[in-house]
C-alpha cells in the first residue's frame, strides 16, 4: 500500500490500542432487540441534529445534506478508453439533500415520504472504477437535477406476540414500541438496501465510508435504478434473535437506466436474507446475515457478446446487441460484525453473483471480499465522533474479462483493452462532530488496478466530506 494509507492505518491502530487500554472489559447490552443489529457500532444514542427530533408525535420531519470533496492527482495509464478514469488530475464535489417525513396513521400502520435533490459531480463522471470513491454519485450527469420521489411507501406491522421491544424512531420507522415477534410488510418505493446488507459500521455514506463496494456488497446487483430506488414490496419478520427478510422489486429497462419496467411478471428481482444476531466471541454481540437474490431482465451474456466479435460480425462486442429477452442473473453474500471491545466493531463481506450475465443496476463486480474496523468517539473521549479502515478486493468473471479485454464496454468500464488483475481497495476516514449536526470527515482511499486493468493506476484519492443532520 501507498506510505499515506499505511499512515493512516497506524494512526487508527495506534489510537484504537492506546483507548483500549483505558475501557473496561464488559460491554454494554442493547437496550432494544433490534438494537442487537446495532450494538456493535456501539453508539446507542442518536447522532446530534441542528434542531431535535420529537419522540411523542405521530409525524416526522428531518433533513440532511452531505457534500463530498475528493481529487486524485495524476496517475500512470499506458492507455486510457471512452470509460477509464482519466489519469489527468481531476477534482469533484457531490451533493445529496434530503428531506424525511412521515405519519403515523394508527398503532400499526405509517406512510413515509422522502424529497431527494442530488447534483455536483463525480471524478470522470463516475466511470472507471467497479468499486467507485463516492457512493453518493448520481452516475447518469444528463438526469436533471430537479428534486425527486425518492422513497414513498407505506409500512405496516402485524404482531405476533403480545411484549414489546423499545424502537429507536428513525426515518424508516416512526414507532416508539413494536411487537418483539413481528411482520413488517412495506410496499412503495425505497432502496433495496435500505432494508438488505445493512452493516452498523459499513453501510452509511453520510458518518462512515464513501467507497461503493465497502459500504455495499460490491456483488450484489441489486434491483435499482440509476439513482439507487426501486418499487416493489418488502416482507420481514423479526423474531428476539433473528430475523428473515424478502423483497419483490423492478428491475431497469436497461443498465443503469433510470426507467423501470413495469411488467413483474416479466421483468423482476427475488431478495432474501437471513440475519442472526449472535457473536462468534463469548459474550460479545455480533451479527451474521446470508443474503441471496435473482434478478430477471434484458441482460445480456458475455459470452455471447464475445462470440459476436470473434465471427467478426461487430468491430467491437456490444453487450446490448441482442433482441429483447429475459435472462437471470443470481447471486450470493455473506454480512459479518463482531464486536471486539466496546465501541470497536470489526466487519466483513464476501459476495459472488453468477458473472456470466450482464452487470446491471449496481456495479460491475462479479466476487467481492471486504473487510474492515469501525470505532465510535467514545474511545478517545469524542462521543459522536467516528473512525474506520477498510480493505475490498473485487474480481470478474472470465467471460467478464475477455469482454473487457476485446474492447467492450459496460456501464462502468472499458479501457479498450485490459491486462486483468483484482481491483484492490483501501479506505480510511475520520468523521469529527463539530457543533450540533455538524460534522466533517477526511478520508483517504488507494485504488490498486483501477477497473481491474494492471496497465493503469494506482490511484490515491484523498477526500473531505461535509454532512449536516437537521
Amino acid at each position: 500500500m501507498v506510505r499515506a494509507a499505511a499512515a493512516s492505518l497506524c494512526l487508527l491502530l495506534l489510537l484504537l490500542g492506546g483507548a483500549l487500554a483505558q475501557q473496561p472489559s464488559q460491554t454494554t447490552p442493547p437496550t432494544t432487540e433490534r438494537a442487537a443489529a446495532d450494538a456493535p457500532s456501539a453508539q446507542a444514542e442518536d447522532i446530534p441534529a441542528m434542531f431535535p427530533h420529537f419522540s411523542d408525535t405521530r409525524f416526522w420531519l428531518s433533513g440532511q445534506a452531505n457534500f463530498i470533496f475528493q481529487v486524485h492527482p495524476p496517475f500512470h495509464a499506458d492507455y486510457s478508453g471512452k470509460n477509464s478514469l482519466s489519469p489527468n488530475y481531476e477534482k469533484a464535489t457531490s451533493r445529496v439533500l434530503t428531506l424525511y417525513t412521515g405519519v403515523r396513521l394508527g398503532s400499526s400502520t405509517e406512510l413515509l415520504a422522502d424529497v431527494e435533490e442530488t447534483g455536483g459531480a463525480a471524478l470522470s463522471t463516475g466511470l472507471g472504477l467497479a468499486g467507485f470513491t463516492n457512493l453518493d454519485i448520481v452516475r447518469n450527469p444528463s438526469l436533471t437535477k430537479a428534486p425527486y420521489l425518492s422513497r414513498g411507501m407505506i409500512h405496516k406491522v402485524f404482531a405476533f406476540s403480545s411484549d414489546s421491544v423499545e424502537n429507536a424512531r428513525n426515518n424508516l420507522s416512526l414507532f416508539e414500541e413494536l411487537p418483539r415477534r413481528r411482520l413488517e410488510v412495506r410496499f412503495g418505493k425505497f432502496s433495496t438496501v435500505d432494508f438488505f446488507d445493512q452493516n452498523s459500521v459499513g453501510t452509511d455514506t453520510h458518518l462512515q465510508f464513501s467507497n461503493w463496494a465497502v459500504d455495499n456488497n460490491g456483488a450484489y446487483d441489486y434491483a435499482a435504478d440509476t439513482r439507487g430506488y426501486t418499487v416493489g414490496l418488502t416482507a420481514d419478520y423479526e423474531d428476539r434473535n433473528w430475523g428473515f427478510r424478502f423483497a419483490e422489486a423492478l428491475m431497469p429497462k436497461v443498465a443503469n437506466g433510470i426507467d423501470l419496467v413495469w411488467k413483474p411478471w416479466q421483468v423482476h428481482a427475488e431478495n432474501f436474507e437471513y440475519e442472526l444476531r449472535r457473536g462468534f466471541l463469548p459474550g460479545k454481540p455480533g451479527v451474521v446475515r446470508v443474503l441471496a437474490f435473482t434478478n430477471y431482465a434484458n441482460m445480456g451474456i458475455y459470452r455471447d457478446a464475445v462470440s459476436q466479435f470473434e465471427q467478426h460480425l461487430v468491430v467491437v462486442p456490444e453487450i446490448t446487441r441482442h433482441p429483447w429477452h429475459i435472462t437471470r442473473k443470481y447471486g450470493f453474500g455473506l454480512n459479518l460484525e463482531q464486536n471486539i471491545a466496546p465501541n470497536l466493531t470489526a466487519f466483513a463481506r464476501f459476495g459472488w453473483n453468477n458473472g456470466k450475465t450482464e452487470s446491471f443496476a449496481y456495479t460491475e463486480i462479479d466476487q467481492t471480499l471486504a473487510v474492515g474496523l469501525g470505532a465510535a468517539g467514545a474511545l478517545w473521549h469524542r462521543k459522536y465522533d467516528r473512525a474506520g479502515i477498510a480493505f475490498v478486493t473485487d474480481g470478474i468473471s472470465k467471460d467478464h474479462q475477455n469482454y473487457l479485454a476485446d474492447g467492450g464496454r459496460g456501464f462502468l468500464l472499458g479501457d479498450g483493452a485490459l491486462r486483468y488483475g483484482r481491483e484492490n481497495v483501501m479506505e480510511s476516514y475520520y468523521t469529527a462532530h463539530v457543533w450540533r449536526g455538524l460534522y466533517v470527515a477526511p478520508g483517504i482511499q488507494h485504488i490498486v488496478d483501477p477497473g481491474y486493468n494492471r496497465a493503469r493506476g494506482p490511484v490515491l484519492v484523498p477526500s473531505f466530506r461535509v454532512h449536516t443532520e437537521f
